[in-house]
């Protein structure tokens, strides 16, 4: 796969144990949800790294003592239904952001992405957005996406998945270069489905329990 500059892919052992969890058709729906949290939780915790601060003054039981906070807002847009999979884990990590959504499905003729419903927060020009969405298949959803939220005023936007695609990955370098994509896997390829591979399967399903 060519070299994508703004792709982080996390290497821990969590994730690994956690990843296999996923995939595997045996696992039942409360480990399954469990494993995703603690995988988006390390997720978020790659993606903030670099997160701007400001010093503010606070008095310990002991004495008066220099400490931070965070200087910037922060905005998570799950595209609906499955990256509402991962907003729990993220509001634990950080608990003073923002919930906008925005409902994308995947047409399974075309592949292609169909947008049926938006609610963001004002001012994302301001804001440091995530965008999340548990696989990154073809692209397509994450691009109609990004480029939505670019749409309105978002101009610092950072993609988290679980799995990735090399052609989802090649797609969002191509289209957003300015978008930074943090992950936890880049699998083989898609299969004729549009499905990634060896992958999960349906994340949305197997997370909500509908398969």
């Amino acid at each position: 796969m060519q070299t994508i500059e703004k792709l982080t892919v996390i290497k821990h052992p969590i994730v690994a144990r956690d990843l296999t969890i996923l995939r595997n058709q045996a696992t039942n729906t409360a480990d399954f949800r469990l494993a995703m949290g603690r995988i988006a939780t390390i997720l978020a915790y790659f993606a903030l790294k670099d997160l701007p601060l400001r010093e503010t003054n606070i008095q310990t039981p002991i004495q008066p003592a220099k400490g931070y906070e965070i200087n910037t807002h922060i905005v998570i847009v799950p595209i609906l239904r499955a990256g509402l999979s991962l907003v729990n884990p993220l509001i634990n990590f950080i608990p003073d952001a923002s919930v906008g959504h925005l409902g994308m499905y995947r047409d399974e003729t075309t592949h292609e992405p169909v947008d049926y419903y938006s609610n963001l927060p004002e001012s994302l020009d301001k804001a440091m957005v995530l965008l999340v969405d548990p696989m990154l298949a073809t692209g397509g959803s994450a691009d109609d996406a990004i480029t939505f939220l670019k749409n309105k005023s978002a101009t610092n936007i950072r993609f988290i998945s679980l799995i990735s695609a090399p052609e989802g990955l090649q797609r969002i370098s191509k289209k957003h270069p300015d978008v930074s994509v943090i992950t936890a896997a880049v699998d083989e390829k898609l299969n004729s489905d549009a499905f990634i591979v060896p992958g999960l399967g349906d994340a949305g399903d197997r997370y909500f329990g509908t398969t």
